[in-house]
């Protein structure tokens, strides 16, 4: 259906926009990965610009469900905020974290002045946002995703009118740019393919216009034959590597395909367009969330530059993405550490060779069966990996999409995968992401869980040598034989079924519905923890939050052996999980 053409930028024209540029990934994303070449073969770059778009655009679609169906909506500032956050957050690989920075440069401009909603603003949003992505990159090269950025800058400089006007002219810039990408990259002209990073963001601003003028682009341009030549690089899409995933503030001594936590699979997020050597290279790709100031960050960059190379470094205001290809992982994880605090730390092994060389690799087998699971906080997530699964990590108030979950879906690389989503409000997202799963061949059974404690109890009984049907019974009926709760702090004055609650109160959460609201953790647990064993019970499972009194597990643990015979009790630590504890009786 065509959109409503405007002519200006408001909260709706960014909701619109994200929309339209996330469809326009997701039809062109297998192109973009086929023509992925340039620094390695990865064939992840659509994949990982699809990822990127879609967390900011469920950021901005979060902050239109917080207006509710009341008569006010968000402000231009509040949408391009979100977006700009979202993608920051969601970056994948370098290409992600370059349109993160696209995005975050037009914010800055949309956000800071009203007035510059219009074609005007447009073209400042257009021009701080290629700038401000090339002085992320320590060391741009020509003939990638920000020339294609600059080009559009540019077009757009020369075009008067309104906002549809001048993203046409950006638009077309851009794919004049992209056409002539092969003859500024000689890898680029020998695949007989275009920058795929330049592909991506000319369809995200083919959307662009599409949400102002209300039409459809034409297709963006391609070298020539460039998916038919793209098979010359397939050969190095089968390549291997070790991916590991933390979410820590210490020290990282080793990382090797040895660790007892790592998974051999294909390697992904490592889509380099601004730099690196087109034969040899760093043995590892690192990134991560950090948490630190400016001046902070300029020393961890210089630190970083001289450790390896393909940095780039995006965000501001105290929070940052970043990557770069180094030998020594946990050098450049350390150096994290001394900045700030670095967190959904990813390290990927480029394993078995020098994949920078793009060599034949052979594809590893599959597993028969495998668990993903999403867990709120660091402590189980390191329970589950080491009970086998595949941990997707959701930290407060930033759920995975669902093209995170297919993307755990195929790195546990298994004929067979039980999807565990542990929260009611992630049963859709997980649904999608299980139905995408399954156009790919893979079997996936979806089971409902709303809390991480019916995972572990599902995780407990799980048996891989059993009929898959037979295993998915077994794991749905220990999460259904399982109540579960959780204790948390109250950010607002609000009306509960236990009566209205003030900011600050302690809320106890049971089954979803909030049945104790308390002053005090400890006494509101107890309360919380005596109405479920009225029902009986035989196992209570405690994950205690970082955040959570130190004397709590202690004082319930003592409370059922005194209280309670014969049901046993298990402590989990669990991290930076949002709610103070989780509760969960079978």
């Amino acid at each position: 259906m065509a959109q409503v053409p405007q002519t200006f930028f408001d909260a709706l024209a960014v909701r619109t926009w994200c929309g339209l540029a996330l469809g326009a990934l997701g039809r062109a994303r297998e192109e973009i990965d086929a023509i992925n070449v340039y620094p390695v073969a990865d064939g992840d770059t659509g994949t990982n610009l699809y990822l990127t778009l879609e967390s900011a655009a469920t950021a901005v679609e979060a902050v239109f469900a917080g207006y509710g169906t009341g008569a006010q909506e968000p402000t231009l500032a509040d949408a391009v905020r979100a977006m700009a956050h979202g993608a920051l957050i969601g970056a994948r690989g370098n290409s992600g974290t370059i349109l993160a920075q696209l995005l975050r440069g037009m914010a800055q401009v949309l956000a800071d002045d009203a007035s510059l909603a219009d074609g005007a603003g447009l073209r400042l949003a257009l021009r701080q946002a290629a700038d401000s992505a090339r002085q992320a990159v320590a060391h741009p090269v020509e003939g990638t995703v920000l020339t294609v950025a600059s080009a559009a800058a540019d077009a757009a400089e020369g075009a008067e009118g309104d906002c549809g006007t001048v993203a046409r002219a950006a638009y077309e810039g851009a794919r004049t740019a992209l056409a002539a990408t092969p003859g500024q990259l000689a890898v680029l002209e020998r695949a007989g393919v275009v920058d795929a990073g330049g592909r991506g963001l000319v369809a995200v601003l083919g959307a662009l216009v599409e949400a102002f003028t209300g039409e459809a682009v034409r297709e963006a341009a391609k070298a020539p034959e460039a998916v038919p030549g793209a098979a010359a690089v397939s050969d190095a899409h089968t390549r291997v590597g070790a991916v590991l995933d933390f979410d820590a503030h210490t020290r990282v001594e080793a990382v090797s395909e040895s660790d007892a936590h790592a998974r051999v699979e294909p390697v992904s997020d490592a889509d380099l367009c601004a730099e690196g050597a087109e034969t040899g290279g760093p043995a590892y790709e690192v990134i991560y969330l950090l948490e630190a100031g400016d001046e902070a960050v300029a020393r961890l960059r210089e630190r970083l530059d001289g450790l390896g190379d393909s940095l780039v470094v995006v965000g501001g205001d105290g929070l940052w993405n970043v990557h770069v290809h180094v030998d020594d992982a946990g050098a450049a994880v350390e150096a994290g550490v001394e900045a700030g605090r670095p967190y959904r730390i990813r390290i990927t092994h480029f394993g078995l060779g020098d994949v920078h060389t793009g060599g034949e690799r052979p594809p590893r087998e599959r597993a028969q069966r495998a668990v993903v699971a999403v867990v709120p906080g660091e402590g189980l997530a390191g329970l589950y990996t080491e009970a086998g699964a595949t941990a997707v990590l959701a930290r407060p108030g930033e759920p995975p999409a669902s093209g995170e979950l297919v993307q755990a879906v195929r790195r546990a690389h298994a004929r067979e995968v039980v999807l565990l989503p542990n929260d009611a409000e992630l049963r859709h997202t997980a649904a999608a992401a299980a139905e995408q799963a399954r156009t790919e061949g893979i079997r996936v059974a979806l089971i409902p869980t709303r809390s991480a404690v019916q995972g572990i109890a599902a995780l407990a009984v799980h048996e891989p040598q059993r009929r898959f049907d037979e295993d998915v019974v077994q794991m749905t009926s220990a999460a259904g034989a399982t109540r579960y709760a959780e204790v948390v702090v109250a950010e607002r004055q609000s009306w509960t079924m236990a009566g209205i609650c003030q900011a600050g109160d302690v809320l106890g959460l049971i089954d979803g519905d909030v049945a104790v609201i308390g002053a005090d953790v400890t006494a509101t647990a107890e309360t919380v923890l005596d109405r479920m064993l009225q029902a009986g019970g035989e196992l209570v499972t405690l994950v205690v939050g970082d955040e959570a009194p130190e004397s709590v597990a202690d004082r319930l643990e003592a409370r059922v052996r005194e209280s309670y015979l014969a049901v046993d009790t298990v402590v989990y630590r669990g991290g930076r999980q949002g709610a103070l504890l989780l509760i969960g009786v079978e």
